[in-house]
């Protein structure tokens, strides 16, 4: 049987992976160091944790579900403690591209992350219409790269990433560089960035007059078929209204060399600042 260490277990998404966990096969050691974290599980789940030498014991797979900036640390003090040949799994790929991992050629490194829910899906049950974050009740896709490792290990830690991210709609192969491309530069700098502007457009419309409830249904009922089209998630063109506001409006909001957000140089500034 396969012994997973999962270090940051009563945390918020440590608690999501101690619940997919909980009905597998695997054997899974909890390890929290937050007294409420282990309250948690032992009163939501029934588990209780162990400490960090009975967790690394002949371990397998050890996942640090532990906040970015403590990843790092927290592989460089179990490092010693681990055999050769043991995975040690990240859930976002910013320490492993900064260089936080220890420099261990034996240990395999594995990274994957979910790309969450999708906008457009068909989800009938209302529980998994309703879970945006995923690893509950809607299937969401997953990206999982292996750092370093024998080619053998890569199953292994795709299996537990199916496993935690559950349940899994689809699961992507990538390197770690072209994670890092996705996370932080499409998802938080790019996505998350248009979608605060977004967000403030809305409330300075409110701010000009607009009743804000319709200025909410208006926006996002318009987000809703404008991304049906631009994705190509639906058949369809944009009138030529539109059309002439994208190509007079995208000079007017976006810089013209935005798209150096992904370079090496800005990206790596972008995730030492998260790290």
């Amino acid at each position: 049987m396969v012994a997973i260490a999962l270090f940051g277990a009563g945390g918020k998404m440590g608690a999501r992976l101690s619940r997919n966990l909980q009905a597998s096969e695997y054997d899974v050691r909890h390890v929290e160091p937050g007294e409420a974290g282990r309250t948690h599980l032992r009163d939501e789940l029934g588990i209780d944790c162990v400490d960090v030498p009975t967790a690394l014991d002949n371990v397998d797979v050890v996942i640090l579900a532990v906040p970015d900036t403590h990843v790092g640390a927290v592989a460089h003090e179990i490092a010693p403690s681990l055999k050769p040949g043991t995975m040690v799994m990240a859930l976002d790929a910013a320490a492993p591209f900064a260089g936080h991992l220890p420099a261990r050629a034996d240990l395999t490194y594995f990274v994957t992350h979910p790309c969450h829910p999708p906008i457009f899906n068909d989800e009938i049950e209302p529980a998994a219409r309703d879970d945006r974050f995923g690893g509950l009740h809607a299937r969401q896709s997953i990206v999982n790269a292996m750092m370093q490792g024998p080619e053998e290990h890569f199953a292994l830690g795709e299996a537990v990433a199916k496993t935690i991210w559950a349940p899994i709609l689809r699961s992507h192969r990538v390197t770690v560089e072209q994670m890092a491309l996705l996370e932080p530069g499409l998802s938080e700098t790019v996505c998350a960035s248009l979608l605060d502007t977004m967000r403030e457009a809305m409330d300075e419309v409110v701010a000009r007059g607009v009743p804000a409830e319709a200025a909410r249904d208006f926006l996002l009922g318009h987000m809703n078929i404008l991304a049906a089209v631009i994705f190509k998630h639906i058949p369809g063109q944009f009138s030529d209204a539109c059309n002439k506001a994208i190509t007079f409006g995208k000079p007017t909001l976006l810089r013209d060399d935005w798209k150096r957000v992904f370079d090496a140089d800005e990206l790596s500034a972008s995730i030492q600042r998260i790290t």
